[in-house]
């Protein structure tokens, strides 16, 4: 009689026994199938720097730069400034952009044309040439133009093999030496692309500026000397 009621027990004792075997097993090849969760990556990728430093209105501007393109070149077209445009060339042309867009450090000479309007202003303008610094840091590249009412100053973020992103701010009148550092004034901070566009020139695309136009094209080239 008492073997008869150690039966049962037995059984139930061997069926947990297995159970838990089957389980042990079952996670153990479930480890192996899946491997170790990956660590993330160490550090920031360069080229997405930029992505961590932008403020979302600019990151919108930068994401609405096909549009920007198209509205300002309507506006002036319509108002008549045709050949204007063309005169620019490729400099005037979306789609006129060539690999290794980044200028050496240096000086060089620029000029910023307003496209598009955002008012009853004038769609077109094209302001005579000015000076512009390039410099390499241990903080990347950077770029500022040195003299004119409104100067860019910022800096230049890896991103595509056609292409820098741009953000700095705006330096206005001849008192302010110093544009306010990047983030600081939403109404100074400039966002852009640096493109180039032919060979030893390049311009900084700055799509929905704050003031005045849809579009302003800084075109930056060498000094009369410093050309390779």
């Amino acid at each position: 009689m008492a073997a008869h009621q150690r039966g049962p027990s037995s059984r139930r004792t061997r069926m947990r026994s297995a159970f838990a075997a089957s389980l042990a097993l079952s996670l153990l090849l479930t480890a192996c199938a899946t491997g170790p969760t990956p660590a993330p990556p160490s550090g920031g990728a360069t080229a997405s720097a930029w992505t961590a430093a932008i403020v979302p209105e600019d990151q919108d501007r930068l994401r609405r730069l096909p549009e920007a393109w198209s509205t300002a070149l309507a506006q002036a077209r319509d108002a008549g400034y045709g050949p204007e445009l063309a005169a620019l060339g490729a400099l005037g042309d979306p789609g006129a952009t060539l690999p290794d867009p980044e200028p050496p450090p240096g000086r060089y000479r620029c000029r910023t044309v307003k496209v598009g309007s955002q008012s009853a202003l004038l769609p077109f303008v094209a302001y005579a040439w000015f000076d512009c610094e390039i410099t390499r840091s241990a903080g990347g590249l950077r770029l500022d133009k040195v003299t004119g009412s409104q100067r860019q100053q910022g800096t230049l973020y890896p991103d595509t093999d056609h292409r820098l992103v741009f953000l700095g701010g705006l330096a206005l009148g001849s008192d302010e030496a110093q544009a306010p550092s990047y983030g600081a004034d939403r109404d100074r901070n400039v966002v852009g692309v640096m493109e180039r566009f032919a060979p030893e020139r390049w311009r900084l695309v700055q799509p929905w500026p704050r003031f005045e136009s849809n579009l302003d094209l800084l075109e930056i080239e060498p000094l009369q000397g410093q050309r390779s």
